[in-house]
């Protein structure tokens, strides 16, 4: 095999820079952990971290498994089936991904809470939803698409041959599904779920206001009530053990299944199933869960801005100051993300080598960690090697880049594997060198791909909530903490406007990124 290429220099140092950028945080761990390790090991084998660990894992538990119950059937019926207008379906019962999780929790409390839309309508007292419960149905309800995009490629993709095959011995259509067609999408489920359960575990604002105790909920609180970083440092470094184990046991169950294909040549589509009398029935589950997921969490919030409006707690100046906070810190996220992972990805793809490889794996170290342990490391960094940079903007955007930084890696790696090598090698044949080919060829020619990883950094920074509180400048507000500070004193009214509009600026990326044919992580 013909030795690649040596990376350009300039091209290595930024790709090298932009690894120890990404590292920070896990460093940040690992010196406050072995600086004081008997006081982080006494915290971390705590009863209490014992207990909370436990809550978390039993609460991720039941996220995973009720994510796959909803999507499953859902992407069967959208993809194999004769369901009436299952494309709008699939768009629909896909929607719930642009609710942020807090918002999510916030229009639960706000619907079925005290003195909230059922006391007023019915005058009753509903039971509570704080906790365990609370927690279960939000993060399920906006967590579940997850599981469900990847699953819909992945039943688009299966090879019709094993099916027909099945059909031709005898087997019945349940029969053919539970040992033709579940087996290969064994992988595709274990790599959702693991989304979903990272997701789930990382989560702050949610289990903070549906008052569930979690470890991200513990770390913060460490964090904020007495500054312990050690504590705070321990706790996050039980986390990540956790974390890790859970990635080692996906790639398992992924490894251990593979399915291939039996024939050369295009894909057939397949048939679809007819449904039959169970038509009706499957109409209604997707209207179920497309008006407990979506329509009514975006009822809530209509009629909570109706009432902030009427009641005059709603400032407009107020909102749009907050909008362009948020829209600040994403536009610039998205940008310095983008070109982050456009040296990223032209590394790992034209100059494939074992550093190249380890720029790319220390590129992804920020997204393995939970948003208030990547804000807490950077802290720790700023306040002791660059004081200047702490409480400013410039250090919210550094963190929200390097924490969705692999999220623009992936979009625009594909892009470039897409791009023939020889177009950039004709370039340099013309006389051009490695730094202008770069820019007039590479660049252009990946732009679809650099876009779509910025659509998706876009998204998650204008979501982002923890990251925010602890970085942000005194008195910097955005959309997300504005929404998790009122509903923290339960004005809901002041806050729907802000949820409102936040929901209305994701849904922007989310689209984009539909038409472009790239699903959001």
């Amino acid at each position: 095999m013909a030795r690649s290429r040596p990376a350009p220099v300039w091209l290595l140092a930024a790709g090298a820079l932009v690894g120890a950028a990404a590292v920070l945080p896990a460093a940040y761990l690992a010196v406050v952990v072995f600086g004081d390790f008997s006081a982080a090991m006494e915290t971390a084998l705590s009863s209490r971290a014992l207990e909370t660990l436990l809550r978390t894992a039993a609460l991720t538990a039941a996220v995973v498994i009720a994510s796959v119950a909803l999507a499953l059937p859902i992407g069967w019926l959208t993809v194999r089936t004769d369901l009436p207008g299952r494309r709008l379906w699939a768009v629909l019962c896909t929607l719930p991904l642009v609710i942020p999780s807090y918002v999510g929790a916030y229009l639960l409390v706000a619907a079925l809470g005290p003195k909230g839309m059922v006391h007023d309508a019915l005058g009753i007292e509903p039971p509570s939803i704080y906790g365990f419960l609370g927690a279960w149905i939000v993060l399920t309800l906006f967590t579940y698409p997850l599981v469900l995009i990847p699953l819909r490629a992945a039943l688009r993709r299966i090879d019709p041959q094993l099916e027909d095959a099945a059909r031709a011995m005898g087997r019945g259509p349940l029969e053919v599904f539970r040992t033709v067609v579940l087996p290969q999408l064994w992988p595709v489920i274990a790599a959702g779920s693991l989304l979903v359960a990272l997701f789930v575990i990382s989560d702050f604002g949610a289990v903070s206001i549906l008052r569930f105790d979690s470890f991200t909920a513990e770390i913060y609180i460490a964090y904020q009530s007495s500054f312990d970083r050690v504590a705070a440092a321990a706790l996050g470094a039980v986390l990540v053990v956790a974390m890790l184990l859970l990635l080692f046991a996906s790639s398992r169950v992924r490894g251990a299944r593979r399915v291939h294909r039996l024939g050369p040549g295009t894909l057939r589509p397949t048939q679809p199933y007819r449904l039959g009398r169970w038509r009706w029935p499957a109409l209604g589950f997707c209207l179920l869960v497309v008006l407990v997921a979506f329509v009514l969490p975006v009822g809530v919030l209509i009629y909570w801005a109706n009432k902030g409006i009427s009641t005059g707690s709603t400032s407009w100046n107020t909102i749009a100051a907050l909008g362009g906070n948020s829209l600040l810190i994403a536009v610039w996220a998205a940008a310095a993300g983008a070109i982050a992972a456009l040296v990223v990805a032209a590394l790992v793809v034209r100059y494939p080598s074992r550093m190249t490889r380890a720029i790319e794996r220390l590129a992804h170290a920020g997204y393995a960690l939970p948003g208030i342990l990547v804000a807490l490391g950077l802290v720790f960094f700023a306040t002791r090697a660059v004081p200047a940079l702490y409480q400013t903007i410039a250090l919210l955007v550094f963190a929200m880049t390097i924490h969705y930084l692999p999220l623009a890696i992936g979009p625009t790696a594909s892009s470039l594997v897409q791009l023939s090598p020889r177009i950039e090698e004709a370039a340099r044949g013309m006389g051009r060198g490695p730094a202008e080919v770069f820019r007039t060829i590479t660049i252009p020619l990946a732009r679809g791909g650099v876009m779509a990883g910025a659509a998706l950094v876009f998204l998650h920074a204008m979501k982002e909530l923890t990251v925010t509180l602890i970085l942000s400048p005194i008195g910097f507000k955005t959309l997300a903490t504005d929404i998790w500070t009122q509903t923290t004193y339960g004005f809901y009214e002041a806050s729907a406007i802000p949820a409102l509009v936040l929901l209305a600026v994701a849904a922007v990326p989310v689209y984009l990124l539909s038409e472009q044919g790239a699903a959001p992580p």
